[in-house]
């Protein structure tokens, strides 16, 4: 699949001068890490449709793949969630369902932000299911195993590769970007380009970046807010010690 990639941050927490900032760069989407940041109910409720004032896409990578995290970050409407720890394709077809309105899935109808404090429709829900994105990560060996399959689900729009936790659960230990690594993400990415479907890799390194664009990622995280902090402030201390080193 030939794409124009989107460009997106990571982001761990609800900080809204992080999220203006990467708006003002012209980032396309940003990941909400719901499943490792301090993100509460109330936090996320108000935090998602601030960052989607900003001009971002909301992607939820949500805290357990069950009904409530996933049904909860749409409803304070996410563009799309982010599905983790997927075993296998019997799991993915029960999960993914949530995101999804019978009788495509089990989603269940909430009234307010989601249907804009007005009614339902039939044209509604057709709507809600095109465009609300649901991507299970494939970061468990069960799932790597299954991708096709889970790929071929009319419940999901795509995929996200979790390379650090695929290399954990594939028996290599660490994820150090080995060729075993990135034949893994390249299997993934081959898979979803055979299905017609996009996928998503967080893409720290320039090779990882470079992968992700050989292979036609649609969608292309290219940096934790914690990485960038602290690489913002590693630079200026580095220059200052050089200073006095120098004095």
């Amino acid at each position: 699949m030939t794409t124009t990639p989107q460009l997106g941050a990571w982001l761990s927490d609800s900080t809204t001068a992080v999220a203006e900032i990467v708006a003002k760069l012209g980032y396309d989407f940003v990941i909400l890490d719901i499943e490792h940041g301090p993100f509460d109910l109330e936090t996320l409720e108000r935090f998602i449709p601030f960052v989607k004032g900003l001009g971002l896409t909301v992607l939820a990578k949500v805290l357990v793949p069950e009904r409530g995290p996933i049904q909860q970050a749409l409803d304070f409407g996410a563009d799309g969630v982010i599905i983790p720890h997927v075993e296998n394709v019997e799991h993915a077809k029960l999960v993914t369902g949530y995101a999804k309105f019978p009788p495509l899935g089990d989603r269940s109808a909430a009234g307010g932000r989601t249907v804009g404090y007005g009614g339902y429709s039939d044209e509604w829900y057709r709507n809600a299911d095109a465009t609300t994105l649901v991507f299970p990560m494939i970061e468990d060996a069960g799932a790597f195993d299954d991708v096709e399959a889970i790929l071929a689900l009319d419940t999901v729009d795509g995929v996200f590769i979790g390379p650090t936790d695929l290399s954990l659960r594939r028996g290599r230990g660490s994820y150090t970007r080995s060729a075993e690594d990135f034949a893994d993400i390249a299997h993934v990415a081959k898979t979803a380009e055979a299905a017609g479907k996009p996928w998503v890799l967080p893409a720290w390194s320039e090779a990882e970046k470079k992968l992700a664009v050989e292979h036609g990622a649609s969608y292309i995280a290219l940096q934790m807010v914690h990485d960038a902090l602290t690489q913002g402030f590693t630079a200026p201390k580095q220059l200052m010690e050089d200073i006095l080193a120098q004095a």
